[in-house]
């Protein structure tokens, strides 16, 4: 018995590659691109140093508003009060970004969703932190911890704004994390991130995110910027059933945070494609076996299979099945006899586990005698 090797088609050498990113220059201090269905990394470039995330970190305070609305705990029809202090430290009474929210004012909880979406109202942060917590301390508190359960490793809050402080930090991994788990897990309020425009109190604001405006699929996520921070944007697009995340913080201005998040984004989408490999169940090849009933059992994937490589890479793939054979029977149905391992020059091989598609039971004691002798006359197994 020996290490068996056997080499795929080359439909199949023509689709995969090792989730590995390639690289781009990029003036961004800190940047990570990642496709949402496969999982790829496109692009990282420091991507879990801490740093400072300024207003991206106002995602966090969404999702805990989007996981109340799931759940019914909040409707949008829902109304927070606004307090003295978050007019003060998040209003037009502190000269920072705000809803223009006023003391003692009833608002809707829609529109201090779009308030903190659209005008990062840091006053409607500050209005939702303390009617949902009590207090923004309290509710920073269940930021860090809701990070930890979402898996962000590298994340914690000190406040629902993103204002400067030493406890507000995320990596720009992290932010793709929190994108990531808002488009899937609350799809009905996601939407929100792509309105343009909104209007309180008679005053009409923009949205600050830049792909907004240009026709590249771009429907989120959310800026920030403060003199630490730099310009960051975290931007998510769509095209073609393909999605992409983007992150991106440290430049130097406004300009050219449209710039390279524009030039990066489209640098993903132009130079890689998705390109679908296997299907749940599907019998990749077959196993040879020995001493048993069967000469050889199907060998099938459990899942879905759709990878992202780089468009000039796909012809360079290799596609290989190994095990080490012929196997020995008894094989039960489920059991994990092999695995596919694709490989090409500069990336990472990746290995998917296969399993044996059937039962196959073991020779009696003739039969198994019978084998022995063949192999050890002829060199025959089976």
């Amino acid at each position: 018995m020996g290490l068996r090797s056997t080499f795929l088609t080359t439909a199949f050498a023509a689709s995969l590659m090792a989730s590995t990113s390639f690289a781009i220059d990029t003036t961004a201090r800190e940047a990570f691109m990642v496709d949402v269905k496969t999982g790829h990394v496109l692009l990282e470039k420091d991507a879990d140093v801490s740093m400072p995330p300024a207003s991206m970190s106002k995602l966090m305070t969404l999702y805990l508003v989007f996981e109340r609305l799931k759940d019914g705990r909040l409707t949008l029809d829902d109304k927070f009060t606004v307090s003295e202090r978050a007019w003060r430290k998040g209003g037009a009474a502190s000269g920072s970004s705000t809803m223009f929210l006023e003391p003692r004012q009833k608002v809707r909880v829609e529109d201090l969703i779009r308030g903190i979406i659209i005008q990062s109202g840091n006053d409607a942060c500050i209005v939702v932190a303390e009617a949902l917590a009590g207090s923004e301390n309290n509710f920073a508190i269940e930021m860090t911890e809701k990070a930890a359960e979402l898996g962000m490793e590298n994340s914690t809050f000190a406040n629902a704004t993103g204002w400067p402080d030493p406890g507000q930090r995320m990596t720009a991994r992290d932010l793709s994390i929190l994108a990531k788990s808002l488009i899937e897990e609350y799809p009905e309020y996601y939407k929100f991130f792509a309105q343009k425009n909104f209007k309180y109190n008679g005053i009409r604001q923009s949205n600050r995110n830049p792909l907004l405006y240009k026709t590249m699929g771009a429907d989120g996520l959310k800026t920030g910027h403060t003199s630490e921070a730099g310009y960051g944007l975290t931007s998510s697009a769509e095209r073609k059933g393909r999605r992409l995340i983007l992150v991106v913080n440290g430049l130097n201005s406004v300009r050219a945070r449209s710039g390279e998040s524009e030039r990066l984004m489209e640098w993903g989408f132009r130079e890689f494609n998705n390109y679908a490999l296997f299907q749940k169940g599907e019998e990749v090849t077959r196993a040879e076996l020995w001493l048993s009933d069967k000469q050889s059992v199907g060998l099938v994937i459990d899942q879905d299979v759709e990878v992202t490589l780089p468009r000039k890479s796909r012809r360079k793939m290799k596609v290989s099945v190994k095990y080490e054979g012929p196997i020995p029977a008894p094989v039960k149905q489920g059991q994990q006899l092999a695995k596919v391992v694709i490989s090409a020059p500069d990336v990472k091989d990746i290995e998917i586990p296969l399993y044996a598609a059937e039962d196959a039971g073991r020779l009696g004691f003739v039969g198994r005698l019978g084998a022995a002798l063949k192999s050890i006359i002829w060199g025959v197994t089976g």
